[in-house]
């Protein structure tokens, strides 16, 4: 069992790899489709510009090996960046295309609050998920980032934090899972939430 964390240069990859090694799952730092495909699922990690990592992994074909690795229904997880890269396009510094495999858009928090949402906050549980076993109503999670998701069907989304409005925390769609938190920054929540990722791991 190894998750192949991708590596389309624009990714906060080593403390995610030290989170999932703790918790007992191996993985595989990479950009080629040769080492991710050979992977039982893959990671898209967060931190960084949604045009430049869409940009980065279409140079590389990344994209469609995360197409297809989502077709054979293996695990594809994205974490906050890696999260909205899932969804059609975002709205960051004009409108970049994204990998499409849920629907929706990428959209600027309101400046009514404090942009970047940087910090802990609470998550407002939305639907029962396996992803969330053993996590309660109100748990702290740690985010870092500007733009938020605006899904066009909210039945994937199985947790939410308030902050100016409610963003989606944690969608679930079969073999597909985005984070809008950093969970290898969330402590015992975040752990808590990765462990129970295994059993999605073929």
């Amino acid at each position: 069992m190894k998750l192949g964390i991708v590596d389309y240069g624009v990714g906060n990859i080593y403390s995610l790899k030290k989170a999932l090694e703790h918790i007992g799952i191996d993985t595989a730092v990479s950009k080629y489709a040769k080492v991710l495909d050979s992977c039982s699922g893959i990671v898209l990690p967060g931190v960084g510009a949604f045009c430049d990592a869409a940009s980065n992994m279409s140079a590389d074909g990344l994209d469609q090996v995360i197409m297809n690795q989502a077709a054979k229904g293996k695990l594809v997880l994205g974490i906050c960046l890696g999260m909205q890269l899932m969804y059609d396009y975002s709205t960051e510094g004009g409108m970049y295309k994204g990998l499409g495999l849920i629907s929706g858009w990428v959209d600027r928090i309101p400046d009514r609050v404090k942009v970047p949402h940087m910090g802990w906050n609470t998550l407002s549980i939305q639907k029962e998920s396996n992803v969330l076993e053993g996590i309660e109503d109100g748990d702290y999670v740690y985010y870092v980032h500007s733009y938020y998701v605006r899904p066009e069907d909210n039945s994937y989304v199985c947790a939410c934090s308030s902050y100016g409005v409610d963003i989606p925390a944690l969608v679930v769609k079969e073999n597909i899972v985005g984070m809008q938190f950093h969970p290898e920054k969330s402590g015992e929540t975040g752990l808590k939430i990765l462990n129970n990722l295994k059993e999605l791991i073929i």
